[in-house]
């Protein structure tokens, strides 16, 4: 199920029923035992003794059937007050409303193609998911904590899947083969190196994002399947440093990653994506400053190579990727343009 809900109550209900369920049986074998009763006369005999409602016996009882029938009367009267105290509680304490939550859930993840799971909502997995709902991808959150997953449920977002992202029911809950990314965020490095593993199982072409805190976890986590690995320390030692060292470029590239109206983002675009008529041999040809504004600050080759401040005369093809500079309004028209806005997701990566 795709939400690990602890539906108590239900529980109690099925267990209740099966008890009332082995009354009536024991009761009908009893009196067949004791009286020589017919399955028919049994069955009825005990049915008119567990609901208390007080009709004539069918044949007279001997002792035995008598203390039999007093057992009886006891032993149902607690197992139905038992039954009605677990109906009472499964719908006062709203859990029906929780079973049709977890069904509408499931069927809105399974309509999900080409989302993100975020695996643990600290403090990193809360920028990470804030900052992917506001470049419109679909994003899916995994949490073990319960009181949180309730409170973003609440206030962000109903798709939280409650348990362990090492876990790989969790992970098939959250669509994790259909995923086109998945950003492990949880603080154990241990618990980060099984969640990527369990990912690149169910998905090989998935991108996979895993945060560290220990450097040698780094190349582990790369082994077992990790695109990138980030370790938050490194990363804002190294950024502060920088604004030591350089300043005016830190908050020049600080401003380049920040998004708003008048925001200069950076973006990437696969050619292979681009219409026909811009898909041309060299870069100059596509004009990419003239037609939208934009201005290309670096393409990766088919070979992987990266080309900074690439020339005119730059060849392209397929396999090559754009790293395109522009403000919110440049971009806009460039997706528009090049026809790269679809319905399964942002066609670039702002960085």
């Amino acid at each position: 199920m795709l939400y690990r809900f602890k539906f108590k109550s239900f529980g109690r209900i099925a267990i209740s029923l099966v008890v009332v369920l082995m009354v009536i049986v024991l009761g009908s074998v009893g009196f067949m035992v004791l009286e020589d009763y017919t399955f028919v006369e049994a069955f009825y005999m005990t049915m008119i003794t567990v609901s208390t409602v007080g009709f004539r016996e069918v044949h007279e009882l001997s002792p035995d059937g008598m203390i039999f029938t007093a057992l009886l009367i006891i032993f149902s009267i607690g197992t139905f007050a038992y039954t009605i105290s677990a109906v009472t509680t499964y719908f006062v304490a709203g859990e029906y409303r929780d079973l049709f939550k977890a069904r509408k859930l499931e069927r809105t993840i399974d309509t999900l193609k080409n989302h993100v799971i975020v695996c643990g909502y600290g403090r990193v997995g809360e920028k990470a998911y804030a900052d992917l709902i506001s470049k419109g991808y679909d994003a899916v959150i995994v949490e073990k904590d319960e009181e949180l997953v309730g409170q973003l449920r609440e206030r962000l977002t109903p798709l939280v899947i409650s348990g362990d992202a090492t876990r790989d029911d969790r992970l098939m809950a959250a669509g994790v083969e259909r995923a086109r990314a998945v950003i492990c965020t949880l603080p154990s490095d241990a618990d980060n190196l099984y969640t990527v593993l369990s990912v690149r199982e169910h998905n090989e072409r998935a991108m996979i994002i895993s945060r560290a805190s220990q450097a040698g976890s780094v190349a582990k986590l790369r082994r077992a399947g990790a695109d990138n690995v980030i370790m938050p320390d490194t990363v804002g030692g190294a950024h502060m440093a920088s604004l030591v060292a350089n300043p005016d470029v830190m908050d020049f590239i600080d401003h380049i990653r920040i998004q708003g109206k008048d925001a200069i983002n950076l973006e990437e675009v696969d050619v292979k994506d681009l219409p026909d008529e811009f898909r041309l041999p060299t870069l100059g040809e596509v004009d990419a400053r003239n037609r939208l504004g934009v201005n290309v600050i670096g393409v990766k080759t088919s070979a992987g190579e990266f080309i900074i401040n690439p020339g005119p005369t730059t060849p392209l093809d397929n396999a090559c990727k754009l790293f395109v500079l522009g403000n919110d309004k440049q971009l806009r028209l460039l997706n528009r343009v090049f026809g790269l806005q679809t319905p399964d997701g942002p066609p670039a990566s702002g960085v």
